[in-house]
């Protein structure tokens, strides 16, 4: 979380960037979900702009998706939201 994090926030708050999107994958959906620390961090991204949005098929596997969605994650099936995003000029940064 502190390079995502950081680098996420500040993106943003600096306006590096138009948009910024955080996509939860895998594991991660999990440990979003369990952790106090990480939801702080996903909760002051989100009030700084940044779009939260979880993998659902990935969520569903942890069974996770509602804890997600109460924590304010937009859960939903991302094969084609990123099929698309990759097919644009968006530039797209993995960890």
């Amino acid at each position: 979380m502190n390079m995502i994090a950081m680098y996420t926030y500040n993106s943003k708050k600096e306006n590096w960037w138009k948009e910024v999107t955080l996509i939860i994958w895998g594991p991660s959906a999990k440990l979003v979900s369990e952790d106090t620390q990480v939801q702080i961090e996903l909760f002051e991204l989100k009030h700084a702009g940044v779009e939260i949005l979880a993998c659902k098929a990935c969520s569903d596997s942890y069974n996770v998706s509602e804890s997600l969605i109460k924590l304010g994650v937009d859960v939903k099936y991302m094969g084609m939201p990123l099929t698309n995003l990759l097919k644009s000029d968006c530039k797209v940064l993995t960890f």
